[in-house]
């Protein structure tokens, strides 16, 4: 009795000859995708008219390349998908010499699925290809170059195959939306591909540059970037981290920025000393201009209540938060815990005015220190009004608002945590000089 083809083994090579002429799919599918299954035979069943027995060939990796080629040209997006899959598994696998000398119908059925209509099928590839270090130039500058960024994006931002010229060429011909992000976040971008980044107003791909270390920003590149930066926000906080930053980006960075990344410049301990001088002539500037010491700014005081107290008039006089500070302190009575009670309670006009009369400091210069919510600049405050750190602590905290896990504590409990010369320092960007 002659065995059904169903109950036949396809590792048996008679038995799969008759296996592949079965007119049910499911038992050809098992000659398919039997790995001892022979080459010529996988061959003829790339062309069944199953499309389940088709994309078991393409998942086949002993299928001959010549039906992997017929396959990649399948018109059924799961067959092409598989033989995509199979590839991309199978490359990474490759020596060096199997990567350098991989044969002409390989390299076509790779073309052939960079070319695939299906996006997919396309990024599965890209996908396997991006590391692969002796990747086909030519294939890896057309997914580059594609249309879908699930397609371009991980070849731009990973391979090394792209020469500076193709990555230039790219940003020059408008890449579609977020490719440009992708070659911005490239290890090691070159000057070059830099500013053509940077020339491109692209503003998510120049913030990603500004916050890629390892990219090479030329100081006239940084300069074109800082003349736009005041219009983009995005460019602030990546452009006061990176490093090596020349003096002259570092004053005008201090020009603009929000108060808090104010406080990241100031904290830096890289800055040479040149820049470190711009940088405290900035902030004097902008000190300045807060307290309206130049035209075009709201001029006068900085009202902490004692506007009401004028407003009051004579026939109820209220002593004003600055008054009642000089006269407490002239009487000795200004205390730390008299400031803290006041503080606790909630009168800020009064213990703003007791920190400017205890340092020796304009009211606007104390609401400007304490508006940056640096945890540094208000210690340093506190100092310099010759209260403890432990009330420091607090000022941080209640005052300025400051959260508790970057507020500063005391050294050993008690001290300051800086020296005098450091806080000396931090005054110094406010403009405050030492005392006599």
């Amino acid at each position: 009795m002659t065995a059904r083809p169903d109950t036949l083994d396809p590792a048996d090579y008679e038995s799969a000859k008759r296996m592949v002429q079965s007119e049910d799919p499911a038992v050809r599918r098992k000659v398919a995708e039997h790995p001892k299954t022979r080459p010529e035979l996988l061959y003829f069943l790339a062309a069944d008219a199953a499309a389940e027995v088709r994309r078991a060939i393409a998942t086949n990796a002993g299928t001959p390349r010549q039906a992997d080629l017929l396959l990649a040209k399948d018109r059924e997006v799961m067959v092409r998908r598989a033989v995509a899959q199979k590839i991309a598994r199978l490359l990474p696998e490759l020596s060096a010499d199997q990567a350098t000398q991989i044969e002409r119908l390989t390299v076509e059925c790779l073309e052939t699925l960079a070319r695939d209509q299906a996006s997919e099928v396309r990024g599965i590839l890209a996908e396997a290809l991006k590391d692969l270090p002796n990747a086909p130039h030519g294939l890896i500058n057309r997914l580059a170059r594609d249309v879908e960024l699930s397609v371009c994006a991980p070849v731009l931002q990973h391979s090394q195959i792209l020469t500076e010229e193709d990555l230039t060429d790219i940003i020059l011909r408008g890449p579609v939306r977020g490719a440009m992000t992708a070659i911005a976040s490239r290890q090691n971008v070159t000057a070059s591909v830099a500013d053509a980044i940077a020339r491109s107003d692209d503003e998510a791909a120049v913030t990603t540059l500004l916050g890629n270390p390892s990219a090479q920003i030329r100081e006239e590149t940084l300069d074109r970037i800082l003349d736009q930066a005041p219009q983009h926000e995005p460019w602030h906080s990546p452009l006061v981290r990176r490093p090596r930053l020349p003096a002259r980006a570092v004053a005008r960075l201090a020009s603009f920025v929000a108060d808090s990344l104010l406080k990241v410049l100031q904290d830096r301990d890289d800055l040479e000393p040149e820049a470190a001088r711009g940088l405290v002539e900035a902030v004097r500037r902008r000190v300045g201009q807060a307290a309206g010491a130049t035209t075009g700014l709201p001029q006068g005081p900085v009202d902490f209540g004692e506007a009401a107290a004028v407003a009051a008039g004579p026939e109820k006089p209220v002593e004003r938060p600055s008054d009642k500070a000089a006269r407490l302190n002239k009487e000795g009575k200004l205390t730390e815990k008299l400031i803290e009670g006041s503080m606790i309670e909630g009168d800020r006009g009064f213990v703003m005015a007791a920190f400017a009369e205890l340092a020796q400091i304009p009211l606007p210069v104390v609401d400007r220190i304490v508006a940056t919510h640096a945890p540094r600049a208000v210690t340093a405050l506190v100092w310099r009004a010759g209260l403890t750190m432990r009330f420091a602590r607090q000022v941080q905290l209640r005052l300025a608002q400051i959260p508790p896990k970057t507020a500063l504590n005391a050294r050993d409990g008690t001290h300051y945590p800086m020296t005098d010369e450091e806080m000396r320092w931090q005054l110094e960007f406010f403009g405050v000089e030492a005392k006599a």
